[in-house]
């Protein structure tokens, strides 16, 4: 390996590792603790070094959104995969959005604004516009019996979204905790199958 590629992997190492213990921080004591100094400590490094990887903390948080929609991109995609009927598809992805705001909490909280000041540029997201297309295609899909516009498509998109954004919200939020797994459960799948039978009712 040559001097140059060396110094590129050493600089993709350090800016890993400034993400890594971004997210570490994050994990361990909420977002509202995140700072350069505090990642400049955790690893190691004066806080001029962070500089010169992300010129400010928003840089920071637009790579971690950017990280957590790869994530659930190939959550929704396997689990899209699993299945043959758009209605099963529509489920599974779903459901598999779901988990990821549980398995992934401090991702989906910056993504997506909950309890927090979400990134505000991710609408430009190429990341973020492969998840929404995938379930988008997939919506289109169910359309069997009549004509669909792009109005149709986002529309059954945001009553999805909206229904399902808003139960997750509540628990990731609620003091106690979530309500129990099963009633969720059920009131996920109960809200998904709705919307679904609704497109062609």
């Amino acid at each position: 390996m040559g001097s140059k590629e060396r110094i590129l992997r050493l600089k993709d190492e350090t800016r890993t590792k400034i993400l890594d213990a971004a997210l570490n921080i994050v994990q361990t004591e909420g977002w509202q603790s995140l700072s350069m100094r505090k990642i400049a400590d955790q690893i190691e490094y004066t806080a001029p070094i962070i500089y010169e990887y992300f010129s400010n903390k928003d840089g920071i948080l637009l790579e971690l959104t950017r990280r957590g929609y790869l994530i659930l991109a190939k959550d929704i995609r396997e689990a899209r995969d699993k299945h043959e009927s758009a209605a099963d598809k529509m489920e599974a992805m779903w459901v598999a959005y779901w988990n990821f705001a549980f398995a992934h909490k401090e991702f989906y909280q910056l993504m997506y604004g909950v309890d927090m000041v979400c990134c505000t540029v991710k609408k430009s997201m190429s990341e973020a516009e492969h998840v929404s297309n995938m379930l988008g295609d997939v919506i289109e899909s169910l359309f069997k019996k009549k004509p669909v516009s792009e109005n149709d498509i986002c529309m059954k998109y945001y009553t999805y979204w909206s229904i399902i954004h808003g139960l997750i919200s509540i628990n990731l939020v609620r003091p106690n905790g979530r309500t129990t797994d099963e009633l969720n459960q059920q009131i996920l799948k109960d809200a998904i199958k709705g919307i679904t039978l609704s497109i062609n009712s």
